[in-house]
């Protein structure tokens, strides 16, 4: 499925094909998902936004319709951010917004230390730095969030279990970080996120995302502390989700982004998915 009156297009980028929708008209911002769902989840969102927007939904690499590389060290969010970088320069768009929910939003943030003349607005969906979670985790955050150390270690131990039974497995995740239920997913997206996630291509790209996070993206973190973002900054979480009962948010990304919106939204670490209208109202407002 695509959503009406968006076209659905693939690019290359240094041989890493990235899967992406397009539509509507107006600035241009991009729509970046996290894990362990695909471009699928702004089905919902991207439409309202293309009442006032060029708005581009793209698959990073490694998930859904994108490229799957064998290489841990290619799933940084460097690279999965010079993909999108090189997209937005490939469609003629120097400068623009980019909104990002989990992963997409670590992609985005990392984007935007790394091009900042290229940013204009950032949304940061659900997600605290990733130098605090891991640097300074706590036992509640440990429990939340194992999936980062458990899909981080060595091939093929995770890829293995998960393979026995994908639905299985990344559902508990989806109904694992706060008040979410499988019938708060559409179908078509469920449906979507599932023909990704049951790829063994896809499995094991996954893991070595989070693979990368802990052996490149850490560093590169640390490398940055200090740096500040301009960009205006929407910092968005789920009042029932696991990041929202761990941590104050915003103040999160306070000595890390200069200028920050607030937002608190219904539901989950999935609200996106169970509270689309709450996050479509909320993003429309912030990039008009």
């Amino acid at each position: 499925m695509t959503p009406q009156g968006f076209s659905t297009r693939t690019f290359d980028h240094d041989g890493i094909e990235i899967a992406y929708d397009i539509g509507g008209s107006g600035p241009p911002l991009l729509l970046l998902h996290g894990f362990p769902q695909t471009r699928a989840l702004w089905w919902r969102v991207a439409p309202a936004l293309a009442a006032n927007h060029t708005v581009i939904a793209a698959d990073l690499r490694g998930y859904g319709a994108s490229s799957k590389p064998d290489d841990p060290a290619l799933y940084s969010f460097r690279h999965m951010g010079g993909d999108m970088l090189a997209l937005m320069s490939d469609l003629g768009f120097k400068r623009f917004a980019v909104a990002g929910h989990d992963r997409g939003a670590r992609t985005a943030y990392r984007m935007t230390l790394d091009a900042p003349d290229r940013i204009a607005r950032l949304a940061l969906i659900d997600v605290v730095p990733t130098e605090l979670i891991l640097n300074g985790l706590t036992h509640p955050v440990a429990r939340a969030y194992y999936h980062w150390f458990f899909l981080s270690q060595p091939a093929p131990f995770p890829e293995t279990m998960i393979g026995h039974d994908p639905d299985a497995y990344f559902e508990s995740c989806l109904l694992g970080w706060g008040a979410a239920n499988l019938s708060d997913f559409a179908p078509d997206q469920l449906a979507a996120y599932r023909k990704s996630w049951r790829d063994p291509a896809c499995i094991r790209a996954m893991c070595h995302d989070y693979r990368a996070a802990i052996d490149i993206d850490l560093a590169q973190d640390e490398a940055d502390l200090g740096r500040t973002v301009r960009a205006p900054t929407l910092i968005g979480w789920g009042m029932d989700g696991a990041m929202g009962r761990a941590y104050d948010v915003p103040d999160t990304w306070a000595d890390r982004i200069e200028t920050i919106t607030p937002a608190p939204l219904p539901g989950g670490h999935f609200m996106i998915d169970s509270h689309p209208g709450a996050v479509t109202t909320a993003l429309a407002d912030f990039f008009a």
